[in-house]
């Protein structure tokens, strides 16, 4: 997975007053949990932009500093409810050993076949949580729609997880072609009338010379 690294301070204090001036100054209070201890610090509100506004999926690496660096995650971010400011952001350390849970985007790749038959692609779900090894978190994971038929739909059950473990049920509905009003029918259907209409018009060419003979006599 791709990281992305965030410069920060730490905070000698963690009080109301010394995070309002912090974020006067446009800097993001923050704290990194899951080691030995919270640690306190804080960086500078566009160092964010490329983790918070993207739908894609992110490790952090905090370089802080007095040279010590931590890999995290982002564990959840606080905006202010009129600006959209972000006023508070929280991590969470990751360890090579230790699997984190992570919620990471479901990219779909393919062109259905029932979408060109008229259908309607729903995606179900845009995103799902995974447990894993920080090692083995995916950028994203992949689904391929393109055998997908006119009321086909993928489930988790469905998709590899050699590297990691869904944290959903297996008939979790990940994606689906539904019907639609100007939908058609499939093109097997489709191939499957044609032949029945070529197996007529050659009944039908077989039948005419018998006919004519008939007549003639």
């Amino acid at each position: 997975m791709k990281s992305i690294t965030i410069n920060g301070s730490q905070r000698e204090s963690v009080g109301k007053k010394a995070t309002k001036a912090l974020r006067n100054a446009g800097q993001v209070p923050c704290v990194l949990y899951g080691g030995d201890k919270p640690v306190h610090f804080s960086a500078p509100e566009l160092a964010f932009s490329k983790l918070v506004y993207t739908p894609n999926a992110h490790t952090v690496v905090i370089a802080l500093a007095n040279g010590e660096t931590l890999n995290a995650v982002l564990q959840d971010i606080q905006f202010h409810p009129v600006t959209d400011r972000i006023l508070h952001v929280d991590f969470y350390q990751l360890f090579e050993d230790k699997e984190i849970a992570l919620n990471i985007p479901v990219q779909l790749v393919g062109n259905s076949k029932g979408v060109k038959n008229g259908g309607v692609l729903r995606r179900n779900n845009r995103k799902l949580r995974i447990k894993a090894l920080p090692a083995n978190l995916p950028d994203f994971i992949e689904v391929d729609i393109t055998p997908l038929k006119i009321g086909d739909k993928v489930a988790v059950g469905e998709l590899p997880s050699e590297n990691y473990t869904f944290l959903h049920s297996d008939n979790t509905v990940v994606c689906q072609i539904k019907t639609s009003r100007v939908a058609i029918e499939d093109e097997e259907e489709e191939e499957e009338e044609l032949a029945e209409g070529a197996e007529g018009a050659e009944a039908a060419s077989a039948d005419a010379p018998a006919e004519g003979a008939a007549a003639q006599e």
